[in-house]
């Protein structure tokens, strides 16, 4: 039942973001709490802007807007689909990420983060 509600949510999300610009102030989406608080950008920064610009066919305004987030969605997807995927054949199934693995994702993220705060 997850994946299903899931999937009915984010299309409902998909289709507003659809038609609203997030580069253009007065609409409902979220801001970044971390940059409110901080006024520095966090590793997913711009990733509204970033899947707005996907959805209009402008890949180049989306490698602008978050180049990280952009080249880790294809495996996010990935992970999203094969959850949903087991999840509607009664499966239950999560991805499992060793200690390294994490600690790697950690590192990128905080890379990620200082140098588009510095450069």
């Amino acid at each position: 039942m997850a994946p299903l509600l899931v999937l009915l949510c984010g299309a409902a999300g998909a289709a507003y973001l659809y038609r609203t610009d997030p580069h253009q102030p007065g609409h409902w989406l979220p801001g970044c709490p971390f940059h409110a608080v901080t006024g520095l950008l966090c590793p997913a920064c711009g990733g509204t802007r970033m899947v707005y610009d996907l959805m209009h066919g402008r890949y180049g305004a989306a490698w602008h807007d978050n180049r990280l987030l952009l080249l880790a969605s294809p495996y996010a997807l990935y992970l999203l689909g094969r959850w949903g995927y087991e999840g509607l054949r009664g499966r239950s199934w999560r991805p499992v990420l060793s200690p390294r693995a994490q600690l790697a994702v950690l590192a990128v993220a905080v890379a990620w983060t200082v140098l588009r705060n510095t450069v």
